[in-house]
């Protein structure tokens, strides 16, 4: 999952060209036969793990709230944006399950996240799909990719901290935007090609959606422009404390912030453009696999596994840790399965930082 972005491909500064890595077949037929039987979500799993979260996240999120002491409203406020993030995570695998197999999912993971959150399910869906296309990943059609590790070094905090602004940005889109472009068919066309994807590469344009697309679309659009409608008149007349509303455009930004860390980190960020292999682009992946503890906070829902998921993108998240053990255990020490496996966040984000500090 990743949140629009401005940054220009433009600003990447020229490198030499770099040799095509070729497919490894042992990695890739290793990974296709050993996790055949790992496929199939576990709705228990899934619901589980969304209530959960929600509980939690929007408990916290009163509790931070209503708190007299400071000290506690921030610890409450820290856990429901850990919390919330989790949950939100999820939008990543409602764009991989085949809804059959978790009836009512997509449309529970909208209503106590989506919605609430103003990041209705169709803000990833079609848009996700396209990174992991074999002749996107990497290019200019990606809408989840930029060379930012051969960008300029100012290109990365601001990559963290235009995050930040998340919140008010979904307010605008969905309070202003969306009932204005239901009245004028030009507006119409622009908020659905700019406006209306999670993204990080500033060209992507969305087209229009069609069919049952359109009508799920149009369900949710309404449903989130309502909320966002409600939470601004409710605050502005008093009947919602402009503390809860603040609150809730922080634990919001919180969201935002640490989803743009783990993006920053979920790839190598390296290609410039040319179409890869399969192999090329799990190695310009991540995971960070145990024994490290923290991913689990920062990298919930399988994110730590996200060069895996490149290679086995319809194993569902919870499976993910298995099909890492299998491979580990049958793959030869010099495959390069183990070459996209990395310690911890530290040391990823130096990588990158250094990469960029070389290009002033």
């Amino acid at each position: 999952m990743t949140t629009t972005m401005t940054l220009d491909r433009e600003a990447a500064a020229p490198a030499a060209p770099r040799p095509r890595i070729a497919d490894d077949r042992a990695m890739l037929k290793a990974a296709a036969e050993l996790t055949r039987d790992l496929v199939h979500p576990r709705p228990g799993i899934y619901w589980a793990d969304l209530i959960a979260s929600s509980v939690v996240g929007y408990g916290a999120l009163a509790a931070a709230v209503t708190l007299a002491s400071p000290v506690w409203a921030v610890v409450a406020g820290i856990v429901s944006v850990l919390a919330l993030y989790r949950g939100m995570s999820m939008i990543h695998e409602l764009t991989h399950v085949k809804h059959a197999a978790l009836p009512g999912f997509r449309t529970g993971w909208n209503a106590l996240i989506g919605v609430p959150m103003m990041i209705p399910s169709f803000m990833y869906e079609g848009v996700h799909n396209l990174h992991h296309a074999r002749t996107r990943y990497g290019t200019s059609e990606d809408p989840e990719y930029l060379p930012l590790a051969l960008m300029k070094p100012w290109t990365l905090p601001v990559f963290i901290i235009v995050s930040m602004l998340a919140p008010v940005g979904l307010l605008i889109r969905f309070a202003i935007l969306s009932p204005l472009s239901w009245l004028s068919p030009r507006l119409r066309q622009t908020v659905v090609a700019r406006y209306s994807a999670l993204s990080i590469n500033p060209s992507f344009r969305r087209r229009m959606p069609e069919g049952d697309e359109k009508r799920r679309w149009t369900v949710m659009e309404v449903a989130t422009s309502l909320w966002a409608i409600a939470l601004l008149a409710a605050t502005a007349t008093g009947v919602l404390p402009l503390k809860a509303f603040l609150v809730f455009l922080a634990v919001g930004s919180g969201v935002a912030l640490i989803n743009q860390v783990r993006t920053l980190v979920a790839h190598l960020w390296e290609n410039e453009g040319e179409v890869m292999t399969v192999t090329a682009q799990y190695l310009d992946s991540v995971n960070v696999p145990p024994p490290a503890l923290l991913p689990v906070v920062w990298a919930p829902i399988g994110l730590r596994y996200h060069a895996l998921h490149h290679l086995l993108p319809g194993v569902p998240y919870h499976a993910l840790a298995e099909a890492h053990r299998r491979l580990s255990g049958v793959l030869e020490p010099a495959s390069p399965y183990y070459k996209a496996n990395y310690a911890g966040l530290p040391g990823l984000v130096w990588k990158i930082g250094r990469s960029t500090m070389g290009r002033r």
